[in-house]
């Protein structure tokens, strides 16, 4: 196909980012993660606790202390992610070890020393000529074997991103030329190369742009006359074969029709990648036991106001959240006296280990077949024989 329509041998993330395709699942992807904030937990005891205060959040989600701030330095991991050989940011950090800035690093500026141990790996990072240790850089990778790069998209999918986007420059180079069709031009006797040039001139013209009336005629010499040449198959099937492309590239993405599932299978492995490497390179040694960061992807059901308010309703049902708490995720003031689960005292309790069922709205226990309450043991002064 290549020798069809011509056109570039390898592409770059550049390239890559002018197919249409390409730029929507990679903006779409992008834009949804980076209004993900980032939050710090320790889990200690059982109990999970978000720590607001520390510095690497507000780094995370807010003033890198680079010139680009926590959205943009998103959507810039995942496109490197992607399309580069992996996303690297500099972490700099102050004589004892806090966190100061993340300073991203165009993927092309960076070059990766392995060693040459197949086992214990290891690598170097250099940046303009200057080595660094890895622990120095915070690194999103993708399908990474462990020597400090990862494998694009278009390394991994050459055939089909090259197709794609030789096939844009085909129709453009075709609107160019104003649409016109490929043929030849027969004369009954030979013409002078004057003549010829003329003719070719005129022929540009008419197939210009230009709005004067004159070049929109083509006078041919007299016993000349043009044949059109037959289109060829892949003319044809063009807009065919772009809207198969696209299906492919999205394919690729793995962007769904549904958005649930454009979440489970698009979105959802990169944040796990995302929360891995950050977990990786930004907790110390003696926190990665008890500390994690984890993206919040509740911002997402905020987009869908019934989604959100039945998620609320269910959790509140299930006893998962107090009010007070779906109250701080939608930004209101808390009210007190609501930091209550509700039980839901209406249901009945089977104990699968002892075969006794209790219904906690008549505080009444059935166990093989007899069925007390605790008031009417007390009533009675004496004690509920359950065998």
């Amino acid at each position: 196909m290549q020798a069809i329509i011509g056109g570039a041998r390898a592409i770059d993330k550049a390239s890559a980012m002018e197919i249409p395709a390409v730029q929507a699942c990679v903006n779409l992807i992008s834009d949804i993660i980076s209004t993900l904030p980032v939050k710090l937990y320790e889990e200690k005891d059982g109990a999970v606790t978000e720590i607001s205060d520390d510095n690497r959040v507000r780094l995370l989600n807010g003033d890198t202390g680079d010139t680009l701030n926590g959205t943009a330095l998103k959507k810039l991991w995942v496109l490197d992610y992607y399309l580069g050989k992996g996303s690297y940011t500099y972490i700099d950090r102050d004589i004892y070890s806090k966190v100061r800035g993340l300073y991203y690093v165009d993927e092309a500026n960076i070059s990766i020393i392995p060693n040459s141990d197949p086992i214990f790996k290891n690598y170097t990072i250099s940046v303009g000529g200057k080595a660094y240790p890895k622990s120095d850089f915070l690194k999103i990778l993708r399908k990474s074997k462990g020597k400090g790069v990862g494998t694009s998209v278009i390394s991994e999918s050459r055939t089909i991103m090259l197709v794609a986007y030789n096939t844009m420059k085909f129709e453009n180079a075709v609107v160019k030329k104003g649409g016109n069709k490929k043929g030849f031009l027969t004369s009954q006797r030979q013409q002078t190369k004057d003549s010829m040039v003329s003719v070719k001139e005129a022929w540009k013209k008419m197939f210009s742009n230009s709005q004067d009336v004159e070049d929109n005629i083509c006078v041919l010499n007299e016993g000349m006359d043009f044949k059109e040449a037959s289109a060829t198959s892949l003319e044809m099937q063009l807009n065919e074969n772009k809207r198969t492309m696209a299906d492919e590239i999205n394919n690729i993405f793995h962007i769904k029709e549904n958005f649930e599932e454009t979440w489970k299978f698009a979105i959802y492995p990169i944040v796990r990648a995302f929360e891995t490497a950050l977990n990786r390179d930004l907790l110390l040694e003696r926190e990665k036991r008890n500390y994690f960061f984890a993206f919040d992807s509740r911002e997402i059901i905020k987009a869908s106001f019934k989604e959100r308010y039945e998620t609320y309703q269910l959790a509140k049902e299930c006893g998962i959240m107090t009010i007070n708490e779906m109250r701080r995720n939608e930004n209101m003031n808390e009210v007190q006296g609501l930091d209550i689960i509700d039980l839901g005292l209406g249901s009945v309790l089977f104990d699968t280990a002892t075969g006794e069922t209790y219904t906690p709205n008549t505080d009444s226990t059935k166990a093989a077949g007899v069925s007390y309450s605790e008031g009417a043991i007390q009533a009675q002064g004496g004690e509920a024989n359950a065998d």
